[in-house]
């Protein structure tokens, strides 16, 4: 893979997710129990990124859809709300999967990210509105975090198994991680 690759790479998952979050902005709450409430259907993309691009790529997909959903159609409160919910979910992902190793799947990275999601965007409405009360409504967006990221994990695995892009970036930045003594191992294993 190239420096060309890696940016239309970047550029079309931050694409993806901009749209993905433009669509889900038009959809109606669904859940009458929760206001609020939302599917969090671009963070497919950004669990993408996160399984196949080093952090400061994927980073860079996680603020092109921050900034970008803001000037399609976003004002500075929602600008609030998205990038404390996003940063919290996007570095709680990071810290579970690197810590959880093979111990937790993308399934549970995506449920954590689902719940750090609504946390954060609670800690900003806790803050302007100058009162921790606004987190009793944690348990209920909690709930639904846990659920949305459990069906945003599946349809993450499901693409990272399916697509052959996602599978030779997936690939790429995993044999980055390994030490290069492994490497070069694998090159002249004979059996691959």
């Amino acid at each position: 893979m190239n420096r060309t690759q890696k940016m239309i790479y970047i550029s079309l998952l931050s694409a993806q997710a901009v749209i993905l979050g433009l669509i889900e902005r038009s959809i109606p709450f669904p859940f009458a129990f929760a206001p609020g409430a939302k599917l969090g259907i671009a963070n497919l993309i950004i669990i993408v990124a996160i399984y196949t691009l080093p952090f400061k790529d994927s980073f860079t997909v996680v603020w092109m859809r921050l900034l970008m959903t803001t000037l399609l159609g976003g004002t500075l409160s929602t600008f609030l709300y998205s990038t404390a919910g996003a940063l919290l979910s996007y570095f709680g992902m990071l810290f579970v999967k690197f810590f959880g190793g093979k111990r937790v799947s993308i399934i549970g990275v995506s449920a954590t990210g689902g719940i750090l999601h609504n946390l954060g965007q609670l800690l900003v409405a806790s803050s302007i509105a100058q009162t921790w009360t606004v987190l009793l409504y944690l348990p209920i967006l909690s709930s639904m975090g846990i659920l949305s990221g459990i069906a945003i994990g599946i349809a993450a695995n499901f693409l990272m198994e399916h697509v052959s892009t996602i599978q030779r970036f997936r690939d790429t930045h995993e044999e980055k991680k390994r030490p290069k003594s492994m490497n070069k191992l694998n090159k002249l294993d004979p059996i691959k």
